[in-house]
């Protein structure tokens, strides 16, 4: 199965993620900031990446992604977040702005999350 490595900043949302993965047959790594984030990249080597939005700066999510799409990352990247319903804001996928390949919505049920994943991983 799968390398996954959710970056967040909420320890439950990383617990329960992991805890389902986990059971889905995945092996799992976790970081809780942007910073350790992109150094777990390097050391663990996900074959894929969740990623919240909001973590020490409002747009750390954001910002991780771009950066590694400019350094060359294609793998899969599913953004985890709460910012629409917290900003009211709507957003998509965008190339330059957000390039991820996909958004789950907080809370995500096990199931969802599980699927989302293993869609992802089919790609």
């Amino acid at each position: 199965m799968a390398k996954i490595l959710i970056v967040d900043d909420d320890p439950d949302i990383v617990e329960a993620s992991t805890l389902f993965l986990e059971r889905a047959g995945h092996t799992l790594s976790s970081a809780y900031n942007r910073r350790d984030g992109m150094k777990a990249v390097e050391v663990f080597g996900p074959d894929l990446l969740i990623l919240d939005v909001m973590m020490e700066q409002p747009d750390d999510g954001f910002a991780m992604a771009q950066e590694l799409r400019r350094q060359g990352w294609k793998r899969p990247i599913l953004m985890l977040t709460s910012v629409a319903s917290a900003s009211g804001l709507a957003f998509g996928r965008d190339d330059e702005m957000v390039p991820v390949d996909d958004f789950q919505a907080k809370p995500v049920e096990p199931a969802e999350l599980v699927r989302k994943v293993a869609a992802l991983l089919e790609r």
